[in-house]
């Protein structure tokens, strides 16, 4: 451990304050802490005790942690910000929010925002068939509302009437001219009013990755002409009483502010000119977007946001005041689908490292052997070169080494020989490195110099299952051991899964202020487990995974605060991971049928005498116990 290495230096290098919303941070003694509960920011739990109560309990790693405190929290704290600020601001409507379980549709998870939810109305939103059929099973409180997106098919429409029948508040948000062609004779058919809502195709575009929700080519919305026929419609239809809501959402991740400024203001116009057309709407439902900051920059990068939770709800809720007031009609309840926002921060990530692959190369014996090839010798004069210029002596081995490929494919070179000069080469760079100065110029070759001699540490998890929009997207998530913090990591590396698939790696880590192609870890400590977290996971990334190589569904692990429990928390319930058989029978594979036919080769080896008959049972029941364990690797 260095001396002078503080927890301070921990936290401006992995930066778990700035991305930890209050939630995460560095304890005294090196390890991640987690305050889930907003209302009692003392009583905290430490991450490793958590992990040592896991392992002690048979379970597993890698596994899904689940903070369940920190969902209701989010979900307080964004209900409360609202009612405050309409308070302050004198607003004339309410707040009545959603939460789109497409960004999370764990069962878990959604009861649990539903029961923080309740107090607030807090209500459920759907985009699919399978996501109503869910919404309508779980979201029974009356004064809520049921926001139904997405393309729609009569089955859909249908299951959206059966909710009103149940006296729920579900808006069929209306997305293109034919849906409501379809909705309106089966809604007579069925004797049913159904709430109706208009989704905007807003002209204001918002940046980075998500810019496609919104301008003339978005997926989905209505133009300003569409929405108009649909009102020409309704009165004609006698319906018009029927409109209820107008939405928007112009991305999933809103990194600047000024692109919700102006979306805002441009869904206040259309509602209130909507409104002096004598369009009876009731609410504004300003979409998803409500941003992360993966990376804790503060910025306005895709990873981030250049605003606070308080900040986004004043500039709606007086946005919406302003250009109602001016206009003169009444303000709308708001409704927002904060998905991301109330998801993210609750679920993490932990599993351990289970090896590192070294680039700085294998070491062999380097000493002079007679008759050596010239290549060799001159590669080892390069290694006592002290004086020579870094970029002069980078050049050299790099010039070497080529020589020395081109000699090996023509026969030149030996096995033995081609081994020393391999080594003496990362020796070399490994030296070059060490002796840079960073505070001067250095060359771009030197620069990757860091890149190219970096360890790849290799996780046991599945970077396509469990971290899906790092690979897909290039998503920063954050990345930080979770003990030994009190310590100066020494290692710089990358971080690799266990897939078969050279994309299962992490590209982008963060570091400080900035985003780097690798980060420092701990040196591995033989005997020892070193466990590392990834945070942030709980939007998308738990329902978004794939089973690549059949690796699936991590274990779930439900954590719940106590302050009268050891160490302030307690384990609610776990939620075992996909066995692999499950994950072959997903891909039509009948695994009894797979079982027998091992039995039966086994059984064939036993009478031909090559496997005795007690040694036959126990392979066979090994292939057996295999087929109903875990798909990760067992360490």
């Amino acid at each position: 451990m260095a001396d002078n290495w503080t927890i301070d230096d921990a936290e401006e290098l992995y930066g778990v304050r700035r991305w930890g919303a209050g939630y995460f941070s560095i304890g005294d003694n090196g390890n991640i802490q987690i305050a889930p509960n907003h209302r009692l920011p003392d009583v905290t739990i430490d991450m490793q005790e958590v992990v040592d109560e896991i392992i002690a309990e048979g379970i597993q790693l890698p596994a899904v942690i689940r903070f369940h405190d920190i969902l209701r929290s989010q979900v307080e704290i964004l209900n409360e910000t609202f009612a405050k600020t309409i308070d302050d601001a004198s607003y004339g409507g309410k707040y009545v929010g959603v939460f789109p379980i497409k960004v999370n549709q764990m069962r878990e998870v959604v009861e649990e925002i539903i029961d923080a939810g309740e107090p607030y109305n807090y209500g459920l939103e759907a985009g699919s068939k399978p996501e109503l059929m869910a919404v309508l099973a779980y979201n029974e409180n009356p004064n809520a509302l049921t926001i139904l997106n997405g393309y729609k098919d009569e089955d859909y429409l249908t299951l959206a009437l059966l909710g009103r029948q149940l006296r729920r508040k579900m808006i069929i948000v209306i997305e293109k001219y034919s849906e409501l062609e379809m909705l309106i004779p089966l809604a007579r058919k069925l004797g049913v009013e159904p709430m109706i809502g208009l989704r905007s195709k807003m002209m204001v575009r918002s940046l980075g990755k998500w810019a496609g929700s919104s301008g003339d080519r978005a997926k989905f919305g209505l133009s300003i002409t569409e929405i108009l026929n649909i009102i020409e419609l309704l009165k004609k239809e006698d319906m018009l009483h029927c409109a209820k809501l107008l939405h928007f959402h112009i991305g999933s991740q809103l990194s600047d502010i000024r692109k919700v400024k102006e979306a805002v203001s441009e869904a206040a116009r259309l509602y209130a000119k909507l409104v002096q057309l004598d369009v009876p709407l009731e609410y504004l439902d300003i979409g998803g977007g409500l941003g992360i900051d993966y990376d804790g920059t503060s910025s306005t990068t895709d990873s981030s946001r250049n605003y606070s939770t308080e900040e986004y709800v004043a500039d709606v809720v007086y946005g919406v005041k302003q250009i109602c007031d001016l206009e003169n009609v009444p303000h709308p309840n708001l409704v927002s689908e904060s998905g991301r926002a109330i998801t993210a921060h609750h679920s993490c990530v932990v599993t351990n490292i289970v090896g590192e692959i070294k680039n700085t190369g294998a070491k062999y014996d380097t000493s002079v052997t007679t008759g050596e090839h010239i290549l060799v010798s001159n590669m080892r004069e390069l290694t006592t070169a002290h004086d020579l210029h870094p970029q002069e002596k980078y050049n050299d081995a790099a010039s070497f080494k080529q020589s020395a490929y081109e000699a090996f494919k023509l026969g030149i070179l030996s096995l033995d020989e081609m081994a020393k000069l391999d080594t003496m080469y990362w020796q070399i760079l490994s030296e070059i490195h060490s002796s840079i100065d960073r505070d001067s110029f250095v060359f771009q070759e030197l620069e990757e110099l860091e890149d190219m001699l970096a360890s790849q540490y290799l996780c046991n998890f599945s970077i396509f299952q469990s971290a899906a929009d790092t690979w897909a997207i290039g998503q920063v998530l954050p990345i930080v051991p979770i003990s030994r913090l009190n310590e100066q990591p020494e290692v710089r590396c990358s971080i690799v899964d266990i897939t078969c698939d050279s994309d299962g790696k992490l590209s982008k880590y963060i570091e400080g202020t900035e985003i780097s192609d690798n980060i420092p870890m701990h040196t591995l400590r033989k005997g020892e487990h070193y466990h590392v977290g990834m945070f942030l996971t709980g939007a998308y990334q738990d329902v978004m995974g794939d089973m690549h190589n059949l690796f699936g569904r991590l274990t779930e692990v439900h954590i719940y605060c106590h302050d009268d429990e050891p160490g302030d928390f307690y384990i609610e319930e776990v939620v075992p991971g996909t066995a692999a058989e499950k994950v072959l029978e997903t891909m039509q594979y009948n695994t009894d049928y797979m079982a027998k036919t091992v039995k039966k080769s086994i059984d064939r080896e036993v009478r031909k005498g090559h496997i005795a008959p007690r040694e036959g049972v126990r392979w066979t029941d090994y292939y057996e116990k295999c087929l109903a364990g875990t798909t990760y690797l067992k360490v």
